[in-house]
């Protein structure tokens, strides 16, 4: 497989906004491990290995143990993860699937238990901007580095 389009290089400006989302992210305040979480459940969901492979080393860099990685593909399935962690991770399988689930208020329900307002609002940015950022790699065959 080949890179189709180097989207930064291509629309600089765009890509430099989208950035600077992700950096206002990163400083909202939501938990760091959180944000990992969340951006390599939505990867995985959406089949960016690219992203996949970023975020799986920015995990490990931040303290996260190899066998938490492993699991996050079987979250559900994993007593490894806190409710709190769960929560993010429902809630992020929701949005990103969103053409499938319509984000159910069962999914909400269980965001609303575990996070204020203004986290499920912060999150579901995150959500987004991991989205777009997977669509944009996905669709140009970004490629990750093969060690």
């Amino acid at each position: 497989m080949q890179q189709r389009l180097n989207i930064s290089k291509l629309a600089p400006d765009l890509y430099r906004a989208i950035r600077a989302l992700d950096g206002a992210i990163r400083d909202c305040g939501l938990d760091t491990h959180l944000l990992h979480l969340v951006k390599l459940r939505a990867s995985q969901v959406n089949g960016c290995a690219f992203c996949v492979d970023m975020h799986v080393k920015e995990a490990l860099d931040s303290g996260f143990t190899h066998q938490k990685l492993h699991l996050v593909a079987a979250w559900r399935e994993s007593a490894y993860f806190t409710e709190r962690e769960r929560a993010a991770l429902e809630w992020t399988e929701s949005v990103t699937l969103l053409a499938d689930s319509g984000i159910p208020d069962a999914a909400y329900d269980i965001a609303r238990a575990a996070f204020t307002d203004t986290e499920i609002a912060q999150l579901t940015v995150a959500i987004g901007t991991i989205n777009l950022l997977n669509r944009l790699a996905v669709g140009s065959r970004m490629q990750h580095p093969v060690e």
